[in-house]
């Protein structure tokens, strides 16, 4: 890839901003991460975070230590823990003088040609003001994410609004995995690899990779390019946007 200007959709799961045990935010991770993101940002790269997490930071603030089996019961945490999440990443971001903004949508907004375009237009000005905007699926009202797939399709989604040259999916493992345990490196037709992944539900995330290489296929057939790293590695941000062979890459289809 080269040194242009990039727009770029970042997507952190649950599984890589909650701790081990799953029942809090890591702030080292936040840490590692919105380090990470300033640093695309002051290359002059333009970032927008799609992230989970809002049902772990609520586990938190609830004194919680596994994840609620009841809809009605993740959708109160949710409630709880957005304004946590929103917290830790103004707070990380704010010690590198970068501001966030705070988008929550749901696919019916989308959907709405209406809502579609004051979406795309809001983002438009605050990728004009430098701002980092965080998107997460409105939770307390939406069961898209609580039950099928940790924001992986909201990714895509949110990847075509803005038209962007790169959709980003850190998660908890190297990418798509073979049948040895070996990362594929590229994958040129999602569907030729469907037998390779299964449904994981974690303890905090949902989904596994077969939300990710759904999410992968709107998104190439829309014209964008996938990849799917660990969340967990330092520097995978910086390696990926030099064009550096890290996870699994879905090259773009070409736009007619």
């Amino acid at each position: 890839m080269s040194r242009r200007t990039l727009r770029l959709v970042l997507k952190f799961g649950s599984g890589i901003l909650s701790n081990p045990q799953g029942n809090t935010l890591d702030r080292r991770q936040f840490d590692r991460l919105g380090r990470e993101v300033a640093a695309l940002m002051r290359a002059g790269h333009e970032c927008l975070i799609v992230s989970s997490g809002a049902v772990a930071a609520g586990m938190a603030a609830l004194g919680l230590r596994e994840r609620p089996s009841g809809l009605p019961a993740r959708q109160a945490c949710a409630a709880v823990g957005q304004s946590q999440l929103m917290h830790r990443y103004a707070t990380v971001f704010g010690r590198h003088k970068l501001t966030v903004a705070q988008l929550l949508l749901t696919h019916s907004d989308l959907d709405s040609r209406v809502r579609h375009d004051n979406a795309g237009n809001t983002l438009e000005r605050l990728f004009a003001r430098r701002v980092v905007p965080i998107i997460n699926e409105n939770d307390s009202v939406a069961v898209e994410e609580l039950n099928f797939g940790d924001n992986d399709r909201l990714s895509a989604e949110v990847a075509m609004l803005v038209g962007a040259d790169e959709l980003i999916i850190l998660t908890s493992v190297d990418g798509l995995l073979d049948a040895d345990g070996k990362v594929v490196p590229v994958v040129k037709d999602v569907a030729s690899v469907s037998t390779l992944v299964r449904s994981d539900v974690g303890r905090v995330s949902t989904g596994g990779m077969v939300t990710k290489l759904q999410a992968a296929r709107l998104a190439v057939a829309a014209g964008i390019p996938v990849r799917i790293a660990s969340g967990r590695r330092p520097g995978q941000l910086a390696a990926i946007v030099a064009g550096k062979a890290v996870g699994t890459h879905f090259p773009a289809k070409k736009r007619r």
